[in-house]
């Protein structure tokens, strides 16, 4: 009897100390989001109730605030701007997501790639070229009238820029919440002469419903506390995140800009909110026994699929088009013979050439620890069970990010770490403090990815594991991370090429020794130097689709090495 029991104690040891690994992992990363998230966003909330002069002033700051007449015009153009942008984009992207993952149509992989151009340069560049196209002097202005716009300044500018910008952000997580599907469910209701349109309302729609919700939130929290594309076209129109750039950048008044910050915060404790009771009624759609789901080839949908795909290519291809025109041109619109004075101007005159080494660094950096950070946490959040607390706590954590403005990240990490007595002082003014920033700016996007893969996959993988008595870490990595591969790779170009483009998270960060090519950009915009603006802009676009086009090589390597199962013999 002694001899038989000893086996079984061990086992439930190990299986225990592996509970106690993961709890211990998962308290590890909630460390990490207090230390780079939470404690910089207190310190933005202690600015808050301070005067100029660091003085305690309670509420003073919010009443004088609220008093003034522009701020409810503020907060209603932001909410109606994200309201009207997502209503947008998320019909767009998710008819080009299914057109991808749900159709035999050709060359997916190239209008896959162009629907990334808003990811390959900073989002001032489709304001950028917005106004080279239907600006005072644009190529053409004379078409306004008929498209029903007195201008392209103000509110209509803003949400045809942002649905351009937002487009490729909201396409990666329904291309991965349509990716994951039984065959089973289709191969059923085609036994039963389903039509195709009540399978996809029936099994398509709420297969994807989780992915859905997530574009949806993160298309209106990104709207809501953008800045740079307000600032471009926004013209007179006032939006919450731009009240916070005049009073922080014009103003000087760091207390009141943190009373907006903290408005902004809002959007945050409804995303986690909405997200909280999603979760608790979504299924999975890949279980231990599915088959994969493979279109079949339809010529007249195949052909509708193409030209909708064709048609958002040739308007991503436009707008890059004008601001690679708008760059070489000379003198914008009177000598529109081609150059390089603004290429020279910007990386000689205001010498980016480092920068654009210091930006590689830090997004190479950003995409190699954001992504083993992301999806090792959402891994523990979803397939682990016990320290509930810490649970909701970390993924509050992971959900507020998408509703801090860049700008008040920046801010929230001057105030807490050019503190003397803080341990982590050490880290102001380096490369290592910008990547961690720009991770923790972009954290939500790749844990929403992460997670709805995820989701997809069935929790009987992990109750076999457990019922064998094999360690979570195991599980992980033999059957888990090889599934997932293809989302790992979406995230980490998705952290590289939002870390060669970011502006607002590390605009106040940087040192003469640590300075970024983006910023660059948003200096030439303020001093009114478009064409210099697009010409960085038009650089930082080519180091990010060569970036694009090493993933695209790294995720076919990855697909033949992990996703051979997906491939079905007849």
């Amino acid at each position: 009897m002694t001899v038989l029991s000893q086996p079984g104690s061990e086992i439930r040891q190990k299986a225990h100390w592996s509970d106690r690994l993961a709890y211990a992992a998962l308290a590890v990363v909630g460390l990490v989001l207090i230390a780079f998230l939470a404690f910089p966003l207190f310190a933005i909330l202690s600015q808050s109730f301070q005067g100029k002069n660091g003085e305690p002033v309670g509420l003073a700051n919010f009443i004088a605030y609220a008093r003034t007449p522009d701020l409810l015009q503020s907060l209603w153009n932001s909410v109606w701007v994200a309201a009207m942008v997502t209503a947008i984009v998320v019909p767009l992207t998710f008819t080009f997501a299914y057109a991808i993952t749900r159709s035999c149509m050709r060359f997916k992989g190239l209008f896959r790639g162009i629907t990334l151009i808003p990811l390959l340069a900073p989002s001032l560049l489709s304001a950028i070229s917005l106004i080279y196209w239907f600006g005072n002097q644009g190529a053409l202005k004379s078409w306004m009238p008929a498209l029903g716009l007195d201008g392209i300044y103000g509110a209509q500018g803003i949400v045809i820029a942002e649905c351009f910008a937002l487009f490729p952000h909201t396409l990666m997580i329904l291309v991965t919440a349509l990716t994951l599907a039984d065959a089973r469910l289709y191969e059923a209701a085609d036994a039963m002469g389903t039509t195709a349109a009540r399978k996809f309302f029936t099994i398509t729609l709420p297969g994807a419903k989780y992915g859905l919700i997530s574009a949806a939130l993160v298309t209106f929290t990104l709207v809501v506390t953008d800045f740079g594309i307000p600032k471009v076209v926004g013209g007179n129109f006032n939006m919450l995140a731009t009240d916070v750039f005049k009073l922080v950048i014009g103003q000087q008044d760091f207390s009141k800009g943190a009373v907006v910050a903290i408005l902004l915060l809002a959007p945050a404790v409804f995303t986690f909110g909405i997200d909280f009771l999603i979760q608790r009624k979504q299924t999975a759609m890949l279980g231990a026994r599915a088959v994969p789901y493979r279109p079949s080839p339809s010529r007249g949908f195949d052909a509708a699929m193409t030209a909708y795909c064709v048609l958002i290519a040739l308007l991503m291809l436009a707008m890059l088009g004008m601001a690679i025109f708008a760059s070489f041109a000379s003198f914008w619109p009177y000598n529109l013979t081609p150059s390089f004075k603004h290429y020279v101007y910007g990386l000689v005159e205001n010498e980016v050439g480092e920068g654009f080494i210091n930006s590689i660094k830090m997004a190479a950096g950003t995409a190699v620890f954001g992504t083993a950070l992301v999806f090792g946490s959402a891994y523990l959040l979803e397939k682990t069970r016990g320290m509930a607390p810490l649970r909701a706590f970390v993924r509050l954590m992971a959900m507020l990010p998408m509703a801090v403005p860049g700008l008040v990240l920046g801010l929230g990490y001057i105030f807490f770490f050019n503190l003397p007595d803080n341990p982590l002082n050490g880290l102001y003014h380096t490369l290592t403090l910008l990547t961690l920033c720009t991770i923790v700016h972009f954290y939500t996007t790749g844990h929403l990815t992460a997670i709805t893969a995820l989701k997809a996959l069935d929790p009987e993988f992990e109750a076999v594991s457990a019922s064998l008595k094999v360690p979570f870490f195991k599980t992980f990595w033999r059957v888990t991370l090889p599934i997932c591969t293809p989302a790992l790779v979406d995230i980490a170009r998705y952290f590289f090429i939002n870390a060669m483009t970011t502006i607002s998270a590390v605009v106040f960060l940087y040192s003469p020794e640590t300075k970024v090519a983006s910023i660059a950009i948003l200096n030439m915009d303020e001093a009114g130097e478009l064409g210099p603006a697009a010409a960085m802009a038009v650089l930082i676009l080519g180091i990010s689709s060569v970036a694009t086009v090493l993933f695209m090589l790294l995720g076919k390597w990855v697909d033949k090495r992990t996703q051979a199962w997906r491939t079905t013999t007849r």
